[in-house]
């Protein structure tokens, strides 16, 4: 039996809709329920008298920002949160972990706390898991969260692994921290949205016996479809006989989904943020009061609520106190919308035990997600928003940063090229390193054959094309072919429309490719063929590589092409030459999945916050003299250790992969780094 007492009460049938009940010291608390965001020991803009009429049975307090104010001391002196704030249910006390996040430029995380300054004073402050659990237990909240590291959904596998490790070992110090307190402690899932690391996370997490389980790390970057597969992924690891929180998220229909997943509580900022903004939840989508269609308009905000804010005032009274910037109007609709949010998990805990769920859900589904569905919609777009789009094709949009541009897949988050420049950055790893002008100048009669795999926005292929234009002594012959991988040409068009922040994009090749899917240049010393489509099966069609520079978008975007079969395959293109393949990640994963596909593996020079990059090359390239450095014992050792030695994508009945890394012929020549 756990602190809370909790009890399952009913699954819906075909969905795992969960109806729940737990006890606090406090009060009774009926899933599935929603937690208003009282990150100050308040919820802005609201009454303590309006929170409970709406039926709130837990408030969210946040331990970093009452540490800082008003302090434990002020805590102490109260007996607790809900002597302070005169709040008579329960509080939840989020530990700083998501705080300590946003503050990228002024933190520092180390093994034993995370250091960052006081935004009230510009003090130096750390917060261990033992700090965060001490003022938790000043605070007095019913609830305690775990300190740990979140990280953007969009990271590094290897960046996502090391902060979920360290997540799991301030696990541990935290309930070793509670003690024999009386307050309940929730551990944490991470894991960006990587579904192994999720996996092993919630393993590892749920070995430990906490009295709930929180998915952390989410509504940070990931897609609405990527939150919820990791959810579901989640899950359906989780205890049946705990509370399951999702933290941070999100919209009423953010929350239908997770309920629909298993997750029984939540807390979101979004009621009264939005209301700020102008913008209701109803029972018939979202309304928004900027728009000059409730000028005039008679009725509530939501002829189905009768919270206060409906049964009082007309919405052309709201749209008012909006336009004319009155925070009168922001603490209506955040009464309304603090209100909708509680109706809502109360319906949907009716409809579970009646077991109505699926109907009601499939009914709710588009209906809360609708937008603006009264009145004239708007028609004007201002200078601003035709700005925005034309910074915009398909799945694509420019950012800009220091008059340079760079491409962001708007899906997942991704930018190409993120921290350098990508010119710079394509000339040192790509084109220096592999020598693409040495070898030109030395190649005899056959030309060298360059795969750009991931055209992307020509950065790539552009330094290579400059690098042998510029070259001394200019090369007189044909020497050089370029082919050029891609399955969506809309970021190098998106580009070209840009060419102001694309600098290397002011050259005739681009264009022309883009017409013809090919461009010669006057001296016919380059040939750059551009075979759009699918790499796995338009590979067939180029002539074999001597260098490949690999650069598709990581393995959580471009998937396919980081797996095992897809780098065997690719081993099986370069077997008959010296080919070396250069990519910007240095993953334990992606170096295993070359070593057993056949390739070597060797460092690659660091580029940004990188201090490695990776290369590969085939059997005879590695005979050949070569200059790179062969990863060796250590990192073997290295490898073995870990908890990502799979490479990506390995099929769970295929294991050959262990004895390939493992008997490597490049381990098995003397010692290396």
């Amino acid at each position: 039996m756990t602190r809370l007492k909790f009890k399952l009460e009913a699954t819906a049938s075909g969905s795992r809709a969960r109806a729940a009940r737990f006890t606090t010291r406090h009060n009774e608390v009926l899933t599935p329920t929603f937690m208003p965001v009282g990150t100050h020991a308040a919820v802005r803009s609201q009454r303590r008298e309006d929170l409970l009429d709406s039926g709130a049975q837990v408030l969210l307090a946040n331990t970093y920002h009452l540490l800082l104010r008003p302090g434990v001391e002020i805590f102490e002196k109260f007996r607790g949160i809900h002597g302070f704030m005169n709040w008579p249910r329960s509080v939840l006390t989020d530990s700083g972990g998501f705080q300590i996040f946003s503050l990228p430029g002024s933190r520092t995380m180390r093994e034993d706390y995370a250091e960052f300054k006081s935004y009230v004073d510009n003090t130096l402050v750390r917060l261990s898991p033992e700090r965060s659990i001490e003022t938790q237990k000043v605070i007095g909240s019913d609830i305690m969260m775990v300190l740990d590291q979140c990280v953007p959904s969009t990271v590094d596998h290897d960046v996502a692994r090391s902060a979920m490790d360290l997540t799991h070992r301030w696990a541990r110090r935290s309930l070793t921290a509670r003690g024999d307190s009386e307050q309940a402690l929730f551990g944490i899932v991470q894991g960006a949205s990587y579904s192994d690391l999720r996996i092993e996370s919630a393993r590892a997490i749920t070995d430990i016996p906490f009295d709930g389980y929180a998915i952390g790390g989410l509504a940070v970057g990931e897609t609405r479809a990527q939150r919820e597969e990791c959810t579901a992924t989640v899950t359906e690891l989780l205890p049946q006989d705990r509370p399951r929180y999702l933290m941070g998220v999100g919209t009423t229909r953010d929350l239908l989904e997770a309920v629909h997943r298993g997750v029984d509580m939540f807390d979101c900022i979004l009621p009264t943020s939005l209301a700020r903004q102008g913008v209701a939840f109803t029972s018939l989508g979202r309304r928004d009061l900027r728009r000059a269609a409730y000028r005039d308009m008679e009725g509530p905000i939501d002829p189905a609520c009768h919270c206060y804010t409906c049964k009082t005032y007309s919405i052309a009274y709201l749209f008012h106190l909006q336009r004319v910037h009155e925070g009168t109007g922001w603490q209506l609709l955040s009464l309304h919308n603090i209100h909708f949010y509680m109706q809502l998990m109360r319906t949907m805990r009716q409809h579970i035990l009646a077991d109505t769920w699926l109907p009601f859900y499939n009914a709710q589904r588009d209906l809360l997600d609708a937008r603006d569905s009264y009145g004239k919609a708007v028609t004007h777009v201002t200078k601003a928003a035709r700005r925005r789009l034309k910074l915009r094709r398909g799945r694509y949009e420019v950012i800009v940063r220091d008059e340079i541009g760079f491409i962001r897949d708007m899906s997942s988050g991704e930018v190409m090229h993120s921290v350098t420049d990508p010119a710079e950055e394509a000339c040192s790893l790509y084109v220096e390193q592999s020598r693409l002008i040495e070898r030109l100048q030395t190649a005899a009669g056959e030309p060298v054959v360059v795969w750009d795999v991931g055209l992307g926005a020509a950065a790539n292929a552009m330094a290579a094309i400059h690098a042998v234009e510029n070259a001394t002594p200019l090369l007189d012959s044909r020497h050089l072919t370029l082919v050029s991988f891609e399955n969506d040409l809309d970021s190098l068009k998106l580009a070209l429309d840009h060419v102001r922040w694309f600098k290397h994009l002011r050259h005739a090749a681009p264009r022309t490719l883009l017409s013809d899917s090919r461009w010669v240049n006057g001296t016919s010393t380059i040939d750059w063929l551009l075979l759009s489509g699918d790499f796995a099966v338009r590979k067939f069609d180029a002539p074999p590589p001597d260098i490949i520079f690999f650069d598709p978008f990581s393995f959580k975007t471009d998937s396919s092409l980081w797996t095992l079969s897809a780098f065997r395959e690719l081993a099986r293109v370069c077997s008959q030459k010296p080919a070396e393949l250069f990519t910007y990640t240095y993953s334990t994963s992606v170096r295993a999945a070359l070593l057993a596909a056949g390739f070597y593996v060797a460092k690659g020079r660091g580029t940004g916050p990188k201090a490695e990059t990776t290369i590969g090359l085939s059997p005879r390239a590695a005979a050949a003299p070569h200059v790179h450095e062969l990863l060796g014992a250590q990192w073997l050792a290295k490898w073995r250790r870990s908890d990502a030695k799979a490479p990506f994508g390995s099929p769970a009945d295929d294991t050959s992969w262990h004895a390939a890394v493992s008997g490597h012929p490049q381990f098995l020549a003397g010692p290396r780094a």
